[in-house]
């Protein structure tokens, strides 16, 4: 390596170093968010817990998961559209969700409400 006049010795080693700890740093953050979504995908929580308040919506056929999602959003039943289309995606449901009006709950799981507009029957704890 050629050596710059005025630059000191080992700065070339220095900007390296830094060079490679910001790329771990990236790496470090990048593969966190992914856990954490990858988490969320199949542990996402109901928005409430208990009884819950009730949500009529309506699905229109042709629908895409992530307009589903925003719906939902608005509704207040998920938190985040994009990871109720990656649950759904993902989901047993996926090729049976049907278009319609279902009256949902603040207190059930993507799951759970992907099970009520597929035409299933939700199992209650009693």
């Amino acid at each position: 390596m050629k050596k710059v006049k005025g630059m000191p010795a080992g700065f070339g080693t220095i900007v390296r170093v830094a060079l490679v700890l910001i790329a771990l740093l990236l790496i470090y953050s990048g593969a966190t968010k992914c856990y954490d979504f990858g988490y969320r995908v199949f542990m996402e929580p109901a928005m409430t817990e208990g009884e819950g308040r009730k949500v009529t919506v309506e699905i229109a056929p042709g629908m895409k998961p992530k307009e589903i999602g925003e719906l939902f959003v608005e509704k207040g039943l998920v938190r985040d559209a994009g990871l109720f289309a990656a649950q759904y995606r993902l989901s047993e449901y996926v090729k049976e969700v049907k278009a319609g009006t279902f009256e949902l709950s603040t207190s059930m799981t993507a799951e759970e409400m992907m099970r009520v507009m597929a035409g299933y029957e939700i199992e209650t704890e009693e």
